[in-house]
C-alpha cells in the first residue's frame, strides 16, 4: 500500500507526481503482470538456464 504525504502548500500535480514515482519504484505493475499468468517451475528454471547461457556467450565474445 502506497502512502503519499500531501502537504497543505503542495499542489495536487506534485502529489500525483510523487505517487507515480513511488508506484514505479515499488514495482507494483511489474508484479501484477507477472502474476497474471502461471508458469510452471520447470519452465522458469529452463528459461533462467537459457538466459545464463546467453549471457555467458555474449561475455565470452566480448573478451
Amino acid at each position: 500500500m502506497l502512502i503519499i504525504d500531501a502537504r497543505e502548500a503542495e499542489s495536487i500535480d506534485k502529489a500525483l507526481k510523487n505517487y507515480k514515482k513511488k508506484f514505479e519504484k515499488a514495482g507494483i505493475l511489474r508484479e501484477l503482470r507477472r502474476r497474471q499468468s502461471f508458469t510452471k517451475p520447470s519452465i522458469e528454471r529452463r528459461t533462467e538456464i537459457l538466459k545464463a547461457e546467453y549471457r555467458q556467450q555474449m561475455q565470452s565474445k566480448e573478451d
